[in-house]
């Protein structure tokens, strides 16, 4: 699973997902991309999950690039606790994705092998997403 080596901070607040993406929001390394259609908190596990269905579907050939890294913990208290006594633990670590963000790219295949690949890895992901390809 993705997470970061070591963090300024072990929590953080929630923050908001407002606004369009203004950084990797175009296809940079690979040929095609997968690029995101609306915003979400995409969590290791799910990028992961993801990444393994991307590199089955074009059996382990050409090179896959994951552009969301999971840089923000998020905290849960535990089952049947009363409320205050301050924030939980940090429980997993989820990326911020927001419209317009290149979440996956993938080079060293066809056009239909990367779609059949982008289309498998977009059912393990809870938003909605676009395929792109270099220009």
């Amino acid at each position: 699973m993705l997470s970061p080596k070591r963090t300024k901070y072990r929590k953080s607040h929630k923050g908001r997902r407002k606004g369009f993406a203004t950084q990797s929001n175009f296809v940079a390394f690979g040929d095609f991309g997968l690029q995101a259609a609306e915003d979400c908190a995409l969590t290791s596990r799910q990028i992961e999950a993801s990444r393994i269905a991307i590199s089955r579907s074009v059996k382990r050939g050409g090179k896959v690039w994951v552009r969301a890294f999971p840089h923000k913990p998020v905290s849960r208290k535990p089952a049947e606790v009363r409320m205050g006594s301050g924030k939980g633990n940090p429980e997993f670590w989820v990326a911020v994705v927001k419209p317009g963000q290149i979440i996956f790219e993938i080079n060293g295949v066809t056009r239909e092998q990367a779609l059949e690949a982008f289309r498998l890895a977009a059912h393990k992901l809870p938003l909605k997403t676009k395929f792109l390809a270099r220009e």
